[in-house]
């Protein structure tokens, strides 16, 4: 079944860039590489006790028709978390609604899949038990225009299940709904060439309803409970270093609500250098 959806996703991945590529124009993308003091994910101490992670990912915009796919690459800096070094892949599309109006809706949905290299793989009963795999969809929707003081309120909805049938991370499935703020807020430039810097700030809060890692490095499997899980505040900037490379430093905070998603508070940095094609 993994092989099966995988060798779709694939054959509509190269279907529709065929038909773009025929309009003649440009591909686009952005390299990332971004260090992570402590590897948070959707609440998760995922590298268990603050270890720190490295994220690479590559993302092209498909000629401009709004399909995009994502490949990212992520692993703890330590050793002994080898088996939880995580690839995922992710077909997406995103438009906008109603332009112009107040309530103008940006909106993306896709489907992601979650790999684990060293995990074993389905085929045997047995690896079919152990197998960690996990896939993904998701819906976001913002609205950029709706409150004139320039917060841009926004909604996820997502549902996460396991690949293999009958595997370790059969009690990890479920659905997670995020409710988010953003403000963009311009202060006086930092750097000598640049005259204003405007700081992202962001806020958010989930409600868990039975998702977590396909690789499960704090709760056990399926514990998980249906609950306010935790908010999320964050800060960010871009720093320009050329026309196509930027570099941004975050800090983040996690107030944690429920214990089997994180028993800890959360705080961590973020360190990103992106190169836009």
């Amino acid at each position: 079944m993994k092989e099966k959806t995988i060798l779709f996703a694939v054959a509509v991945l190269l279907s529709t860039v065929g038909l773009v590529n025929a309009q003649e124009p440009e591909l686009h993308g952005t390299f990332d590489f971004t260090y992570m003091s402590s590897y948070i994910w959707r609440g998760f101490d995922y590298y268990a006790d603050d270890h720190s992670a490295m994220q690479t990912s590559i993302d092209l915009d498909l000629y401009g028709t709004g399909v995009g796919v994502l490949v990212g690459y992520t692993r703890a800096i330590n050793g002994g978390f080898e088996n939880s070094q995580r690839i995922h892949v992710s077909l997406y599309y995103g438009n906008d609604l109603f332009e112009g109006e107040p309530y103008a809706t940006n909106y993306t949905t896709g489907w992601v899949y979650y790999g684990f290299p060293d995990e074993p793989r389905g085929g045997s009963s047995a690896a079919s038990a152990q197998a960690a795999d996990m896939q993904e969809w998701f819906a976001s929707l913002s609205w950029p225009s709706i409150c004139p003081a320039g917060i841009v309120p926004s909604y996820t909805i997502l549902t996460m299940w396991p690949s293999e049938g009958n595997s370790a991370a059969s009690g990890n499935s479920g659905w997670a709904h995020i409710i988010g703020l953003g403000y963009d807020w311009m202060i006086p430039g930092l750097l000598p060439d640049t005259p204003e810097q405007a700081l992202h700030l962001t806020a958010a809060m989930v409600y868990n309803d039975g998702v977590a890692p396909g690789v499960v490095i704090g709760p056990a499997s399926g514990s998980v409970d249906h609950d306010w899980s935790h908010a999320v505040f964050g800060i960010s900037t871009d720093f320009a270093i050329s026309d196509n490379l930027s570099f941004t430093p975050a800090l983040y905070y996690q107030s944690s609500w429920e214990d089997t998603v994180n028993s800890e508070d959360e705080t961590w940095v973020t360190l990103s250098m992106k190169y836009k094609f």
